[in-house]
């Protein structure tokens, strides 16, 4: 049964925009007094409502009260909400000066998320991930992306994306797993890190595609985890076997980016310490830049630079980097929207990087715009222009959310 739903003040489509490079807010289509047609969880049409509703007397109507903007639902390309515990006292030494590397060096930092992680029941990471996942739906996120990665040896790798799947199944999000082995080198782990990588090849990449776990794999490559020589023959291998390829890079120092372009991962994330030189090569790839601002808020450093990535051509998709140490916060609107005027985003640059753009770094072509034959994954907020959204700073939440063309 097709249904209308309807009207809104103004729909966003986003339709027509560019995957790659700057957009102007005068580039947007605005549909007023809007409706939207679905039918088994599909877009069929959009347009004025009144002009939908008699064309068509049969249709079922939904109907929306009051003053609404709608969007496509978010998609959170970059998260690691998958853990046990909290690294509170991480931050606090952070807020008192002490820097990333020196907290991680004190027993803090990513091992300690592993160790906690670790501890944990299957059954009580399902239980705090669900939360997580619920709380990202109802802020309009309808697709999210999750790591593993606070495991670091087999078993526990297993649990996280065994957990993943189990929440999966009960949740109406879409939830994409990402194998975050790679994270950094374990430190009860007897060997290097090529050994170490090679473990993860041989013992862990085949178990999750016989299990069906995910089919993604992610790496660090910094100082103080991975790197380029250890990092390109793994990605490759990775490759070979089927599974996509994503690359934590630049968050600290430069490397990071060029290996992803050189190995065609779908998405090079952080980007912190980018300069134009790596903008240019995202420029003639097909690799997404995806930029973290609740990482520079966590950490107080500053933000990638995605207005350079933009007017160099690239694709950029933003992302929430939701995990307990650099980027507890997970609010996704509020994040992108003071990096917005940080660094001089439009509004139209900010709705793509958190819609179809961060689709792509998914490698999804049936979401975040509003047309006919996309899924209807979308989210109304209870104001009458669109540049309220992003004006208060994420304060505006949706007041209505759809996922498959059903009210949440």
């Amino acid at each position: 049964m097709k249904k209308l739903i309807g009207p809104f003040s103004e729909i966003l489509t986003l339709s027509g925009l560019a995957l790659n490079g700057a957009i102007e807010d005068s580039q947007l289509q605005i549909i007023r007094n809007g409706g939207v047609i679905i039918e088994d969880g599909i877009i069929r049409a959009t347009g004025d409502f009144e002009s939908l509703r008699h064309a068509d007397p049969e249709l079922e109507i939904e109907k929306v009260e009051g003053e609404q903007v709608l969007l496509p639902g978010f998609v959170d390309c970059h998260t690691h909400i998958c853990f046990a515990g909290s690294r509170a006292k991480d931050y606090s030494l952070r807020i008192q000066g002490k820097t990333y590397l020196e907290i991680a060096k004190s027993g803090g930092g990513i091992w300690d998320s592993v160790t906690q992680t670790r501890a944990a029941e299957e059954a009580k990471l399902v239980d705090l991930l669900a939360q997580r996942v619920q709380r990202h739906l109802a802020d309009g996120v309808t697709t999210i992306e999750i790591k593993s990665g606070y495991g670091l040896d087999v078993p526990n790798e297993l649990k996280m994306l065994r957990a993943i799947k189990k929440v999966s199944s009960a949740t109406q999000a879409d939830l994409i797993p990402t194998c975050l082995a790679a994270h950094l080198l374990p430190k009860d782990f007897e060997g290097s890190a090529t050994e170490y990588l090679n473990h993860i090849l041989a013992d862990l990449l085949p178990l999750i595609q016989a299990e069906k776990l995910a089919n993604r794999v992610d790496i660090f490559i910094e100082e103080s985890a991975f790197d380029r020589a250890a990092s390109v023959p793994y990605l490759q291998a990775a490759k070979a076997m089927g599974f996509e390829i994503t690359v934590h890079a630049d968050q600290f120092t430069a490397s990071g980016l060029e290996v992803a372009v050189e190995v065609g991962a779908v998405s090079a994330d952080h980007l912190e310490a980018s300069t134009e030189r790596e903008a240019a090569l995202l420029k003639d790839s097909e690799t997404v830049a995806v930029v973290l601002p609740g990482a520079s808020l966590g950490l107080g450093m500053h933000y990638a630079p995605a207005r350079k990535i933009l007017d160099a051509g690239a694709c950029l998709a933003i992302a929430s980097d939701w995990n307990p140490g650099s980027a507890p916060m997970g609010d996704l609107l509020m994040q992108a929207a003071v990096m917005s005027a940080a660094e001089k985003l439009s509004t139209a640059e900010v709705f793509a990087g958190l819609t179809f753009r961060a689709a792509k770094a998914l490698n999804l072509q049936d979401r975040g715009i509003l047309t006919e034959g996309m899924i209807a994954d979308m989210q109304a907020y209870p104001c009458n222009d669109y540049r309220e959204i992003l004006y208060h700073q994420g304060k505006i939440k949706p007041a209505i959310v759809w996922k498959n063309g059903t009210r949440i």
